[in-house]
């Protein structure tokens, strides 16, 4: 049973702009605090955002000032805006909540950013 569904990513230059989104089911969106977390070629799976039900966000340092997640309730979406993107950025990101659990990982989406 597909809980939670990643779209948005795509290939765009460095300097560029994305938006992902995430369609939550409404059991996992409404309690729960929820994250992007992005993992790159032959790197670890990292938590790059998240926000608490109460909208309370914190970002990794290397994204802070860039990246900004937001959710809305009534569609139970969490986004990712995320501007002035650089070729590390390049990733394929997933929505999970925060603290994560192996169950909802989804197939994530593909985020290239090209120098």
């Amino acid at each position: 049973q597909v809980q939670l569904v990643e779209s948005g990513g795509g290939l765009v230059q460095a300097g560029g702009s994305l938006r992902l989104s995430c369609v939550a089911s409404a059991s996992i969106f409404r309690f729960n605090a929820m994250g992007w977390y992005r993992q790159a070629p032959g790197k670890q799976r990292e938590l790059v955002a998240s926000i608490t039900s109460g909208g309370t966000t914190n970002y990794e340092d290397s994204v802070k000032g860039r990246f900004t997640i937001l959710r809305d309730s009534a569609k139970n979406t969490v986004y990712l805006q995320m501007n002035s993107l650089k070729p590390e950025d390049t990733a394929v990101y997933y929505c999970n909540v925060q603290p994560f659990l192996h169950a909802y990982w989804g197939q994530g989406t593909q985020v290239t950013v090209s120098s």
